[in-house]
């Protein structure tokens, strides 16, 4: 049975395998069934890929805004069985090549797990995953059966990354840090999300979130609503968005919230961890706030899922 991470992003969905890791632009559309036919002078372009479910056909990844009508929703409710979160499970699946059976390992926003409404949500998140999952895609029949589903705050994800290596075992040059106070930046698009972790347990009172990631950037770019986030979001990916304008308003709105959260109890840990794609824009303004501390992985965008499924093979080592 394999294990897969799956970090369910708004910006772009994150998958992590023994067979190695894939991500694809959180980008949905229903696929309206027209298509123009190519014109002189005009380059044709391939459509993205398109998911065949029981609630219809979409398109999803890179340019599906381009092809069809946009499904674009930022609420948590998306995670719990929405069909535009089927359709991109289903497309990353096929991507990733993930078929037969499957334990997965899920990071939530921390919003997503604060509060009353938590249980129930990770419960749904689980309902929801847990099972048999039939679609077509690239003109196959697919079928995978998640037999389990794990799960777990995406900044976890982050810290684990930071002190396993890829068979779950602690990293001996890291060891030392696990006893001492270690924070977590995750800046991902919908979301900014802190914890702090002391011991391998949570820190609740410097643990928290807020619907201040990349797309606040974006907002500020968009005020006219003239382009989908997912559009503005590709042409972020592709370098050809000119963020200067609204940059230091968001970074003294990001840097804000983690004043208003932490204070001064950065200055207890140990090592700050900044992960997700809004740690590629804010980590020189991080690195100057936190005077050293701060520690961006090789890869921030893909911590989250690696760091999930290093701690599914520790649990997998464990029994």
């Amino acid at each position: 049975m394999k294990l897969v991470a799956f970090d369910p992003g708004y910006g772009a969905v994150k998958v992590f395998h023994e067979g190695g890791s894939f991500q694809m632009p959180s980008a949905v559309a229903v696929d309206g069934g027209r298509r123009v036919t190519g014109m002189l002078g005009l380059r044709a372009r391939r459509p993205p890929l398109e998911v065949a479910l029981p609630e219809g056909r979409f398109f999803v990844g890179e340019g599906a805004h381009d092809w069809g009508r946009p499904v674009e929703s930022l609420d948590f409710e998306r995670l719990t069985g929405s069909p535009e979160m089927r359709a991109l499970f289903c497309g990353a699946m096929t991507r990733a090549g993930i078929e037969g059976e499957a334990e997965l390992v899920v990071g939530l926003p921390v919003e997503a797990m604060s509060g009353p409404e938590a249980p129930g949500t990770i419960q749904a998140v689980k309902a929801f995953l847990r099972g048999v999952w039939i679609w077509s895609a690239e003109g196959h029949e697919r079928r995978l059966e998640v037999r389990e589903v794990l799960v777990t705050g995406q900044p976890a994800g982050a810290l684990f990354d930071y002190f396993l290596d890829m068979d779950g075992q602690p990293l001996p040059e890291r060891r030392g840090e696990f006893a001492s106070e270690i924070g977590i930046i995750n800046i991902g698009m919908n979301t900014l999300d802190l914890m702090a972790a002391r011991k391998g347990e949570l820190v609740q009172r410097l643990t928290g979130g807020e619907t201040l990631g990349v797309r606040r950037l974006l907002a500020l770019l968009n005020p006219d609503g003239l382009y989908t986030l997912a559009e503005l979001d590709a042409r972020l990916r592709r370098k050809e968005l000119d963020v200067r304008p609204a940059l230091p308003i968001w970074t003294r709105e990001v840097l804000g919230f983690i004043e208003r959260q932490w204070g001064r109890g950065w200055r207890r840990f140990a090592r700050i961890i900044a992960v997700g794609g809004g740690a590629l824009l804010l980590g020189p303004a991080l690195a100057e706030r936190f005077e050293g501390k701060l520690f961006v992985p090789d890869d921030p965008v893909i911590s989250t899922a690696r760091g999930l499924y290093k701690l599914g093979r520790q649990r997998q080592r464990r029994g």
